[in-house]
This record gives structure tokens, sequence and C-alpha cells, in this order.
């Protein structure tokens, strides 16, 4: 997720794309610009300046909502019960990427300002250790079988790999070029890393911290936002160069759909029980689609909320959080729910 604007080149034409259908997946994608079907529940005031906000995390046992506040240097910590901002944890220089990992109880962030990845106790809100984090540390996933956090190290052409056990930087996998996001799937237990350089998704085995596979993703211009949907076996690819998502089915390694989306897609985030896939884009659009293991469909994108390139959902609670940088002068945490 970068801070200063990137020249964005032209359209790829991707024709030939959408003719790589997948056997069983549907499309039936029409983009519009009719409203997202979200009610606001509220907005709530997140206190600092009105400066550039980044990637957040939430923990939903612990109903904290973990907003990288980048261009404060803080990370800000929000109760989604009492709908009430506990602290704001400082010292974290331009920090890009949040990830909280309920099971052990700690939130990682990355400081690009000091290439650094900070460790933080989601107890005490104290930073308990500080770990190399690359050339430019952005997006973090983890692997729970391996007890490892990878660290997008966007400009330095590879994945950090820290073992949380010891809060030590233990591997860095050589991936090349510039990188977009590193996000984890939970059926084949490995990650998967956005090369944007080469235009490929990344393969790598965290029990190896070996790159496995490399598939080429056709079409794609600045592939940087990612998100794993295991039960369908897809990995959603967001292109920030020529606003397209591609879909690739993983299993076969193969792309299967190349669709429009939200201007400068940032952030995706998926409700996987309402079937609800969400891709925030820094022009403020937001894209809507609805998917199951055999469709992808029915898009909506429209003009949301100015900087809302952010988006979290609840599971639990189907809320969806848009954390946005300036409204009226002032950050605000915008909560929405889907109407029924």
């Amino acid at each position: 997720m970068s801070v200063s604007p990137r020249e964005r080149s032209s359209s790829t034409p991707v024709s030939s794309l959408l003719m790589l259908l997948a056997a069983g997946l549907c499309l039936a994608a029409t983009p519009n610009s009719d409203a997202l079907k979200l009610t606001t529940v509220a907005d709530i005031p997140l206190g600092g300046h009105s400066t550039r906000l980044d990637y957040a995390s939430l923990d939903g046992q612990r109903n904290l909502l973990f907003i990288a506040h980048l261009g404060d240097s803080e990370v800000i910590v929000f109760d989604t019960n009492s709908r009430t901002v506990v602290t704001r944890i400082k010292d974290i220089s331009r920090v890009h990427g949040v990830l909280a990992i309920p099971q052990r109880g700690v939130v990682y962030a990355s400081a690009t300002g000091t290439n650094e990845v900070v460790a933080i106790d989601e107890t005490t809100f104290k930073v308990i250790a500080r770990m190399p984090g690359g050339v430019y540390p952005d997006g973090l996933a983890y692997s729970p079988e391996t007890q490892k956090v990878y660290v997008s190290d966007e400009h330095g052409g590879t994945d950090t790999v820290l073992d949380v056990r010891t809060n030590q930087r233990v591997a860095t996998v050589q991936i090349g070029g510039d990188i977009g996001n590193t996000q984890y799937d939970p059926t084949t237990r490995h990650m998967y890393v956005n090369a944007q350089s080469t235009s490929e998704l990344v393969e790598i085995d965290p029990a190896s911290d070996q790159i496995v596979r490399r598939l080429k993703v056709p079409g794609a211009v600045e592939n940087h936002g990612l998100l794993i949907d295991p039960a369908a076996n897809r990995a959603y690819i967001a292109c920030q160069g020529n606003s397209r998502l591609i879909v690739l089915d993983l299993k076969r390694g193969t792309p299967v759909l190349s669709l429009p989306v939200a201007r400068d897609p940032d952030v995706l985030a998926l409700d996987a029980d309402r079937g609800d896939l969400y891709v925030a884009g820094e022009s403020g659009e937001v894209s809507l689609f609805k998917v199951t293991r055999k469709a992808v469909s029915g898009v909506v994108t429209t003009h949301f909320a100015d900087y809302a390139h952010i988006v979290v959902v609840d599971p639990r609670s189907h809320e969806v959080y848009f954390p946005l940088q300036d409204i009226l002068g002032n950050t605000q945490l915008k909560i929405t729910r889907p109407e029924r």
C-alpha cells in the first residue's frame, strides 16, 4: 500500500483472459453506479490529524480493531463493542501494515519510517519487540502452523519472515522487483505474494520458506491488493495500475476472470457467510461482488466516501468498517451494515 502517488500505466487489454473461464465458474458481473446496499450505523471520530490511514486488522476475540495511522506514526486501538477509541500507540514510524494474531494476543505493525516490524502486546498496548523488516515493509500475513509472520518488502523484492515465538527474523524469501500484498491460505497452508514487476502470484511453503510456484497473472498492472478465498480455492487480485480485479483458480493455477473494479483498488475484504466481496479504492470508490463457490456476480461500483481505500469486515456482526482520513478536517471510522 504505497503512500506517494505513482504513475499509472494505461489499461491493458484482457479480452484473452476472459476466455479462460474455468469449468463451473460463471460470470454475471456488470458494473453500474447503483448505491452500495450499506446502512451507516455510526460515524466515530478517531482523533489525531487528518493524515493518511493505512491497513486495519480486527481481533474478534477481544473486540478490538487496530488501524494504522500512517501520517501520525501511530496505531489506533478501537473497541468495536463500546465503539470508542481505547488508545493510540505512538512511535510506530510511518506505520503501514497491522496484523492482529488473536491466539497470541500480539499485534504486528510494519514501521516503514524505520524499516522495522513492531510487536505490540494486546493487553498492555506496549511495544514488546522491534525486528528488521526489509527496505519498505508493508503488508503482513500469519502462518499458524509454523508460527511465522511474512512481511511484504514492497521495494526490496522480498518477503521477510519473522518467528513470533522469538520475535526474530529467520528468513528472507527472494522474489524480485516490487512486492504487493502477502496472504495466507489455510487450505494449502501456503503463503501467496503479489509480484508486481513480473505480474505473478508467488506461492511460498512456510515449512521451508521456499518458492514452490510462480503463477502468471495475465493483464495485471501493479497487482497489489490480494485476498485468498479458501472455500472457493481462489485468489482475488486487485491491480492498481489498470483498475482490474483478476480471479485465479488456485487449484489449477490459472486465471479465470478479469473484471473492472473501483479505480486504484487497494484493500479487499470478504464476508464469507454472506458472500460479499468488497474492493476499496484510493479513488473513494468501493466495489461489491457476490461470490459463491461457483460464481462471481452482481458487481456494484460507486463512489462511497473520500479516502475509502480501507475496508474491514466483522464476520460475526457482518458490520463493515471504513477508516476515513479526512471528513470535514477529522479522521473518522464509518461503521456500516449490509441491508437485508
